[in-house]
């Protein structure tokens, strides 16, 4: 009997856990057994595996071999095992040193021909591997940039498995990564095509600095879609921390570019109008893949014409909206994302949409019930909301609007007021702060409050809709310079709640 063991690392959401994948050389008839709770996936990679090691030129043992991947409660997705699978049973047959396996993680997927093979969720395994104490890890080369971003560990690029044996051998030399590079890599149109709309325009400066959730009506053609499309552009870049939960996200959604695997800039997702439930939220067989609100995790999720929408979809927001990750559970397992995102809805008033109000022909149950769709809820969820009539005359000539330049300095002034002003409590920006927080470590004068208070007898706003108020006074005082929210800065955050209907 020999025993041959290997490390590889187990992605589930963006959560990661080491696996050691054991392999026993015994007697009895030639056969290869998996265990440890492998998916379909991994069943078939007894053949992908056996095969890549005979045309890597080594030998596969005439014998029973049985393949262990502990903890073995833990379910096992994918074909990222694979190159780890190989080296357990070279490493058991004693055709390579074993010195490096105890030491370096392995993840890769396997050609017939034993070249190794890109997989999902390479910077997320990567980072679990760092947490656990791991010092070295070999990747596919498509990733090896991807997996470079994390600094404190060794990583090494491969292309074969004839390489990594090579490598393990003390032979040859794997391929480093390069520098990451941290320059923006996303350019947004410019705020100063959007003509007229002076107070959609600063509704959407007061969301940038305060990571508010926007809601603009308006008949087509008015620019809500103009303006949704660049609230990204005048949020500041992401911090280092904030790339990698971005990147690791999107390392598991499959939508990194190798050329440049680091998101520093605010990701900016539209789905359309038709998406399903499992599209926004996330979901799929097996272990859940990330949605339209994850992949919008640190920046804009933007739905356009929201009215058309099915309802369960638009109902599904708002677990995300107040908790800022989402949890999908599924056959192998609950799968967890992150999801703080801005919300940008955006809607026309009624089905026929005309350019000017008093041209409507939809009758008054109709109208109600086209935006009926957006539930008490979910609106209370919504800080801003913002009526967009037609342009005034001479505005299509006149008015030119200021530059991104000049909103995103003022965006992120105000945001570093607010970091600074929460930082003991692990906030980063007024949307963030629990609703008893602004209530009693931070409470307004007497005077500010008293609008909220009359609104609230008066039945005017809900509870969470006070507490939204308030965190939207906070970033107004923040864009005004001042040090506490006034009865002014209140009163206009109410009244934004109030300006979505025409």
């Amino acid at each position: 009997m020999a025993l041959g063991r290997a490390f590889s690392v187990a992605v589930s959401g963006v959560d990661g856990q080491v696996v050691e994948i054991e392999a026993d050389i015994g007697r009895g008839l030639p056969g290869v057994h998996l265990v440890g709770l492998p998916d379909t996936a991994l069943h078939e990679s007894r053949d992908r595996v056996k095969a890549a090691v005979t045309n890597s030129g080594r030998r596969w043992p005439d014998s029973r071999v049985i393949l262990a991947l502990s903890p073995a409660t833990l379910p096992k997705v994918g074909s990222v095992y694979d190159l780890a699978l190989a080296l357990s049973v070279l490493d058991a047959d004693k055709q390579i040193p074993r010195r490096s396996l105890e030491k370096t993680l392995f993840l890769g997927e396997l050609a017939l021909d034993g070249r190794i093979r890109g997989v999902r969720g390479v910077l997320p395994a990567v980072l679990a591997g760092k947490r656990a104490g791991w010092t070295s890890v070999v990747v596919p080369m498509t990733g090896l940039a991807e997996a470079g971003l994390v600094e404190g560990v060794e990583v090494l690029g491969a292309t074969s498995l004839k390489e990594v044996v090579a490598w393990l051998q003390g032979e040859v030399l794997l391929s480093h990564p390069l520098p990451a590079s941290r320059q923006q890599d996303e350019s947004y149109p410019d705020m100063r095509d959007v003509v007229g709309q002076s107070e959609a325009r600063w509704a959407l400066e007061v969301a940038a600095a305060g990571a508010h959730h926007v809601m603009l009506t308006g008949p087509p053609g008015i620019g809500k879609t103009m303006l949704a499309q660049r609230l990204p552009g005048i949020l500041p870049p992401l911090t280092e921390e904030e790339s990698l939960e971005v990147t690791a996200i999107h390392s598991v959604a499959g939508t990194l570019t190798g050329d440049r695997p680091l998101i520093s800039s605010p990701p900016f997702i539209a789905p359309h109008h038709s998406t399903t439930v499992s599209a926004m939220v996330g979901g799929g067989t097996g272990m859940a893949k990330p949605g339209a609100v994850s992949r919008a995790h640190r920046g804009v999720l933007f739905l356009d014409e929201c009215a058309e929408m099915s309802q369960k979809v638009l109902e599904a927001l708002r677990t995300p909206l107040e908790d800022g990750e989402i949890r999908i559970a599924r056959r192998d397992g609950v799968a967890r994302y992150p999801a703080r995102f801005q919300l940008i809805l955006a809607a026309n008033p009624c089905p026929c949409a005309p350019a000017r109000n008093v041209d409507c022909v939809c009758a008054p149950t109709v109208r109600r019930k086209y935006l009926g769709r957006l539930s008490g809820p979910l609106l209370d969820r919504v800080d801003l909301r913002i009526a967009m009539p037609p342009p005034a005359t001479g505005a299509l000539t006149d008015e030119v609007g200021e530059t991104t330049e000049r909103v995103r300095a003022r965006v992120t002034g105000a945001r570093d007021a607010a970091a600074e002003r929460w930082r003991e409590y692990g906030w980063r920006t007024n949307a963030e702060v629990p609703g008893p927080a602004l209530r009693q470590t931070f409470r307004l004068s007497s005077a500010a409050l008293r609008p909220l208070e009359r609104a609230l007898r008066n039945g005017a706003i809900t509870a969470r809709g006070a507490d939204r108020a308030l965190r939207v006074s906070w970033t107004l005082a923040d864009l005004a310079g001042g040090v506490v929210p006034g009865l002014d800065e209140v009163g206009a955050a109410l009244d934004f709640r109030d300006k979505g209907t025409m």
